[in-house]
């Protein structure tokens, strides 16, 4: 038997954020987490805080998560959770703040726990005892308004650990297309093509199914069309985008990823690149990789967005073209030497990181299988812009 599972509500469009006021009704507190300060600057926290109270919330404002947040951040949010007595628990910003609270809920809910108890995938106790979640997303590429994941960073080890668990899926999700028309242009294009990750290897991983493959594909085909767009800034192509993002994370929560994401989670917190951009160098590659296992698949990808070959070698072989096509329209350079990893400091860690991608659990859902020797190669490749040909 298979699962498919999405928040109950999800509440898209401009000014989306007024809904809260039906759908929290008859709550008594609320448990806000942000990360930086661009919430703050741009007004949104304090437009949320006024639906709140208007709504009848008290709230509590947990500020400074970082963007990858740490283990120790977790347990700190969620020793205030346990003082405060939460009965909604609302993240707002990035991938960050949202994947943060995730966290903080299971051990808000469940003290005894300790973090390695939940390390491992699909072993968060039953969530809801006291607490419901909503999210409210900034960026355009986590998805993680919608996805039953939640990736944290132990600093000590320098890994960063994909929580994975239907539990910690969000109960509402609110896509207020006004809140991503303030991001950086780096960023857009960083947390675009991650969502272009997330949609690709959904595609293709072990449990993608007739409910994911679509949600995947016409992700495929909006974030072609809207990143570069949205990239310079149209408003349009920026509030497709949002969309775009949460039906890759749709599609990803339930077909799970690849390797692209195994080798992104060690990639990034090893090196300090940021995650999209991580997956936006590797991503060529991977699929060069895969398509020895299957090929018809990114095919299908190929024909879905309108490429034209004589066989399937040669659409998958355009399909990378068009996603190396689409990073350099949002200036992303195709090494990671060109993001200041050195040969040096690669060849220091390049076995403890290939070591760890293999461990993650994003690997057991990649359609080829691998070995840490050949995460090793596809690392040494993606190192110097080369192309993986084995």
């Amino acid at each position: 038997m298979a699962r498919f599972t999405l928040p109950r509500d999800l509440y898209f469009g401009k000014g989306a954020m007024e809904e809260l006021r039906t759908a929290l009704k008859g709550y008594k507190k609320a448990f806000i987490v942000v990360g930086g300060h661009s919430m703050q600057k741009n007004g949104f926290l304090d437009k949320l805080q006024k639906i709140l109270r208007e709504t009848g919330l008290q709230s509590m404002v947990f500020e400074g998560v970082e963007p990858d947040p740490s283990v120790e951040t977790v347990m700190r949010g969620a020793q205030e959770m346990r003082a405060f007595e939460p009965d909604v628990i609302v993240a707002i910003g990035g991938g960050s703040p949202m994947d943060a609270a995730k966290a903080m809920w299971v051990f808000y809910e469940h003290p005894e726990k300790t973090f390695e108890d939940i390390k491992d995938p699909f072993t968060i106790p039953t969530l809801r005892n006291k607490a419901i979640f909503a999210a409210i997303p900034s960026t355009s590429g986590t998805a993680s308004e919608v996805t039953a994941f939640s990736v944290i960073t132990d600093y000590n080890t320098l890994v960063k650990y994909p929580l994975a668990d239907f539990n910690i899926t969000p109960d509402i999700a609110i896509l207020d297309e006004d809140i991503p028309m303030t991001m950086p242009k780096t960023l857009t294009a960083h947390t675009g093509m991650d969502a272009m990750t997330h949609a690709v290897e959904a595609y293709v991983a072990g449990l993608h199914s007739d409910f994911s493959d679509p949600l995947a594909l016409k992700a495929i085909a909006m974030i072609f069309d809207d990143l570069p767009a949205s990239f310079e800034g149209d408003a349009g192509a920026r509030g497709r985008m949002h969309v775009a993002q949460c039906l890759a994370g749709m599609a990803f929560s339930n077909a799970l990823l690849g390797i692209a994401h195994s080798l992104a989670h060690k990639v990034g917190a090893q090196y300090g690149i940021p995650h999209g951009c991580c997956n936006a160098v590797m991503l060529p590659n991977v699929i060069r990789y895969n398509a020895k296992a299957c090929l018809n698949r990114y095919a299908d990808i190929a024909r879905y967005v309108g490429l034209d070959g004589a066989n399937d070698q040669e659409l998958v072989d355009q399909l990378v073209e068009k996603i190396e096509a689409l990073n350099r329209a949002v200036d992303i350079a195709p090494s990671f030497k060109e993001h200041g990893v050195t040969e040096e400091k690669f060849n220091q860690s390049i076995d403890f990181v290939a070591e760890q991608a293999f461990k993650d659990p994003c690997t057991g859902s990649n359609p080829r299988a691998t070995s840490p020797e050949d995460l090793k190669k596809i690392l040494q490749c993606c190192l110097r812009g080369e192309k993986v040909d084995f």
